[in-house]
């Protein structure tokens, strides 16, 4: 039998956390100005799969299709790029506000500043991403990825002058190993996940990805989704849009946050309702490498707790699917190219319109329905990719 399971919140819009303002609408402008002083910078497409939304049933689908993000296939240079930009304008004694790209790089911040490494845990992009912005900087980066990674991720991190090097770990062992690394040399952490005592770089990180839904509701324009789903590792990105996404609209969405069942610990979280973060352990095995995180990013939470509606877990035959139909979607419709992660919250979608009347009907998807979901990353592992959907590998059985 498929594995998807829906834990509801009652929390939703009840207590609100005094972080929200840290992802309002003058903050993502403020963010999205910094990332318009880099060079390459374009908003990525919004795709309008407007007869596919009618094939499944309702108004409207939206995708923001990240794979064209700086050209390096993947939305978590938007985070890296802002936190890197942010620690050392506070280095600096100054106010991001007040920097760009250009001044970041001149001779006279670099000899201020002088040489920085940056280390994080990454299942990929968002390692890809931090050796990207050292590069540009001029800094260096040193990324170490959890066990079972896909080569061609390590070596696209390292075609851009990072030392990346694959644990024998999971995901979270890999971050601790990380900051072991951070402590014992000197390097700064560059982590999506927050701890106790270790929040404000994560918060950082959390507000660059901003720029992502201040591009898409400025795509959208009058038109309002009335449903939004977000796919969720540590919970950094979706933390971030839902945050963003009440504090534009209020509560008139449902928004969702989706995970795979081997590393679903919001929805465990949710489920057990008992007030503590449930962790999850083992080797995290599923396709969306993105999302195998076990433990979830303790500022993530506190946004999701009030602004999340419900949290899914699900098998991976569901983004795989999810990834077949974007490739070709229904006539009239441009394909979008979404990776195992990137495609999970429009897997979802595929999977009630289709498959689950009932989770349909408690969510209110219907004709009038318009749902919005983010494809974080392109064919980032592109033999998977093609073993998926050329070739039907994790097909419904």
């Amino acid at each position: 039998m498929k594995k998807f399971d829906i834990a509801y919140n009652r929390h939703c819009g009840i207590n609100k956390p005094d972080i929200m303002h840290l992802f309002d609408v003058s903050v993502a402008e403020e963010v999205n100005r910094f990332h318009k002083t880099f060079d390459g910078y374009v908003p990525t497409p919004l795709a309008d799969l407007g007869h596919t939304a009618k094939t499944f049933g309702i108004d409207g689908i939206f995708v923001k299709d990240e794979s064209f993000r700086f050209g390096l296939n993947a939305f978590k240079a938007l985070g890296g790029s802002y936190c890197l930009g942010r620690y050392m304008a506070e280095m600096l004694g100054k106010d991001i506000a007040e920097l760009s790209y250009c001044d970041l790089i001149s001779s006279e911040i670099k000899s201020a500043v002088g040489e920085i490494t940056f280390v994080t845990a990454t299942d990929g992009n968002h390692g890809r991403g931090i050796a990207w912005t050292a590069a540009k900087l001029g800094q260096k980066a040193v990324v170490y990825m959890p066990k079972g990674s896909a080569a061609e991720r390590q070596e696209n991190i390292r075609k851009l002058g990072a030392v990346c090097e694959i644990t024998d770990v999971n995901y979270d062992d890999t971050v601790r190993f990380a900051k072991q690394q951070a402590d014992e040399n000197g390097w700064v952490l560059v982590q999506d996940t927050a701890w106790e005592g270790y929040e404000q770089i994560p918060a950082h990180i959390m507000q660059g990805y901003l720029t992502m839904a201040v591009e898409a509701a400025e795509q959208l324009g009058d038109k309002k989704p009335t449903h939004i789903f977000l796919q969720a590792g540590v919970g950094a990105m979706a933390g971030a849009m839902a945050a963003f996404f009440r504090n534009l609209y209020g509560f008139e969405q449902k928004i969702v946050m989706v995970e795979p069942d081997k590393a679903d610990c919001f929805y465990q979280t949710a489920k057990a309702d008992d007030g503590a973060i449930h962790a999850v352990g083992g080797d995290l095995d599923t396709i969306m490498a993105g999302l195998a995180c076990g433990e979830p990013c303790t500022i993530a939470w506190e946004l999701a707790k009030y602004c999340v509606d419900a949290f899914i877990s699900m098998e991976d035959t569901i983004t795989a699917n999810g990834m077949r139909i974007l490739a070709s979607p229904s006539q009239g419709d441009k394909a979008v190219i979404s990776g195992e992660s990137g495609a999970a919250g429009f897997g979802c979608v595929a999977e009630i319109l289709t498959n689950q009347p009932q989770i349909k009907q408690q969510l209110k998807l219907d004709e009038n329905s318009v749902v919005l979901c983010f494809s974080t990353e392109g064919a980032t592992d592109t033999e998977n990719y093609k073993n998926i959907v050329w070739y039907g590998r994790y097909a419904d059985k």
